[in-house]
């Protein structure tokens, strides 16, 4: 410590704590600065009358609610009353607030206009492909996943160009309205060992793997004969129906047997005997009773946009 300090605070015109280091190092008892002391205080009234307006102490199983302070939104038609909360004021914003009222306008006005009318229109795609992802990641990427790429053997991929029950926009409300119920029958019992061999080399066969000719020639017959009777879903071409969701094999895009994902022929052969053998039976619910109509449309159009809308 400085001389001079010492000689001043030995005077006593400084107070000290009385506290002292080594001898001659010393703490001063310096008051608060007043503006410190007074915003201080200013916070403790503060905290006082913030307690008598908002949800402050817990109380037991509940809390203070503030007497001082009510918010009112509706319930469907119903208006609720209550105290003022995060909840209840989210719920008036999303009703009331500024940005609530203009989406709901903008939404009304997608809705109102037709398909091809929204799909020409950039800034309706825009609005569109903002709101139907919030609608996919909530409702169907569970399943279908985030991007919409599905899961080959449970889920279709709805990001290429293969539609079982058709790609148009009003072919993907439907089967977002009332679901779809996709079935093929297991021919464990219809075919033996050989005939199961057979029809399993014609369907690597239309996809123009390297087969067995004379085992698919046989499979071909079955295939479009009263034997196997599998040209009444996927056709005589084997391209497969919408009306019914059954698949294109010619295509070489596989939904259900994960043909592209094996190293081998075997392997392949594996996974198309398996679907034949044990058969498909899939289901995907109705979303009308979930979503309005206008979240349907959304979604309609943002499904259709994975795609590529084919």
């Amino acid at each position: 410590m400085s001389e001079q300090k010492q000689d001043k605070a030995q005077s006593g015109s400084v107070q000290t704590t009385g506290h002292a280091w080594d001898g001659d190092i010393q703490e001063f008892n310096n008051p608060l600065p007043r503006w410190w002391l007074w915003a201080f205080y200013a916070t403790v009234v503060f905290a006082v009358v913030y307690w008598f307006f908002y949800p402050a102490w817990p109380v037991g199983q509940s809390y203070t609610k503030g007497g001082l302070n009510s918010i009112t939104y509706k319930v469907g038609d119903k208006e609720v009353t209550t105290h003022w909360n995060t909840r209840a004021r989210l719920m008036k914003d999303l009703q009331e607030g500024e940005e609530s009222v203009k989406q709901r306008q903008y939404m009304q006005k997608v809705v109102d206009s037709s398909y091809e009318k929204i799909l020409s229109d950039s800034s309706m795609m825009q609005f569109s492909r903002s709101v139907g992802k919030i609608l996919f990641t909530d409702n169907c990427a569970a399943c279908h996943g985030m991007g919409g790429a599905g899961v080959i053997g449970l889920f279709p991929n709805l990001v290429d160009d293969d539609w079982l029950w058709g790609g148009k926009v009003e072919e993907i409300q439907t089967t977002l309205e009332k679901g779809r119920n996709g079935y093929m029958p297991a021919f464990r019992k219809t075919f033996n060992e050989q005939q199961m061999d057979d029809v399993v080399e014609y369907v690597l066969n239309l996809s123009g793997h390297d087969v067995d000719k004379e085992k698919s020639m046989r499979g071909a017959a079955l295939f479009n004969g009263e034997g196997g009777g599998c040209y009444y879903c996927h056709t005589k071409e084997a391209v497969g129906m919408k009306s019914v969701g059954s698949a294109n094999l010619t295509d070489g895009i596989w939904t259900l047997a994960d043909v592209a994902g094996q190293t081998n022929i075997e392997a392949k052969r594996e996974a198309v005997r398996a679907i034949i053998k044990n058969g498909v039976k899939r289901q995907m619910p109705a979303w009308s009773q979930r979503l309005s109509s206008a979240e349907i449309k959304i979604l309609t159009v943002y499904v259709h946009e994975l795609g590529g809308g084919k």
